[in-house]
């Protein structure tokens, strides 16, 4: 019996448009998953995917420039500096949502129950939903209520959900870590990713509302983001040494601020170099 192909896509922010780069250079390798799971930025790339609006978002976010993200922002002080309902309101509206039980392969994705700190795993119900509560960067996004339970980022328990990917079915998993490169690259000459590119997010932020802040120290989404880097990069260690995947593949994004979702054409490629990179190691998992 032909063994089932599990993709576990990671979190990782702005990094996560690689994920595209990674599914069209394994599709162009004849691989194609049967089981998707994805956490945070890769619960939207996997079920985009699974869904067969890959095309549709990959022409989008190409065309994006910092004003459209900015302008998908609405600044919010309660739970989070953003609400997260225009983003959600575009999403619906571009993107066709539906239950998850009717996509046409598994898909799951991770988020953490903010009261307990549990790992959820959202197996059903709204596409939208449950990518919005598996995004919820804290501090960032503000916090989902789903069933009772106020839901954030799945990052913080599961940043690399090969675990479900298992649970869902799958024999072999070829997972996707956002954040191998991170540490020791997040805080470069005292300048996190988030601030070395253009006004910084930060800025563009306090200056919507007429204040300003002391550039002696890194921006609040600079020391945010840095801090969220380190973090999800020990825990995802942590986890892929207990639930290793059969193949792990590890783009080079450190360049990449938390915010930089405009800058695809730099993500998209390197996530493709680095499936080219571990194409033996795919080969012999495949066929050993």
């Amino acid at each position: 019996m032909k063994p089932k192909i599990g993709l576990a896509l990671g979190s990782g922010s702005a990094r996560g448009w690689a994920h595209i780069g990674v599914i069209r250079a394994l599709e162009e390798a004849g691989v194609k998953p049967d089981v998707v799971c994805g956490c945070s930025i890769g619960s939207l790339v996997g079920a985009t995917y699974v869904a067969g609006d890959l095309d549709r978002l990959q022409n989008w976010i190409s065309g994006l420039a910092w004003k459209d993200v900015v302008g998908l922002m609405d600044v919010s002080f309660s739970g989070g500096l953003i609400k997260g309902d225009k983003l959600i309101a575009f999403l619906v509206r571009h993107f066709v949502d539906r239950d998850i039980a009717a996509l046409p392969l598994p898909f799951g994705c991770v988020a953490t129950d903010l009261a307990s700190g549990r790992e959820i795993w959202l197996r059903d119900g709204s596409v939208v939903a449950a990518v919005r509560a598996s995004t919820a960067l804290p501090g960032l996004f503000t916090p989902i209520n789903r069933d009772g339970k106020l839901l954030v980022d799945g990052g913080l328990v599961n940043p690399v959900p090969v675990s479900l990917c298992r649970a869902l079915g799958a024999d072999i998993v070829i997972a996707v870590d956002l954040g191998s490169d991170i540490v020791g690259s997040s805080l470069k000459r005292g300048v996190p990713a988030a601030d070395r590119h253009g006004p910084g997010w930060t800025n563009r932020l306090l200056s919507s509302l007429g204040l300003k802040r002391d550039h002696d120290l890194p921006s609040l989404v600079g020391v945010l983001s840095t801090s969220v880097h380190i973090m999800q990069t020990r825990i995802a260690r942590s986890r892929l040494a207990g639930e290793p995947a059969d193949v792990l593949i590890s783009p080079r994004l450190a360049h990449l601020g938390l915010m930089d979702y405009h800058r695809a054409a730099e993500a998209i490629p390197e996530g493709a170099a680095a499936v080219k990179r571990m194409l033996p190691y795919i080969e012999y998992a495949l066929n050993p």
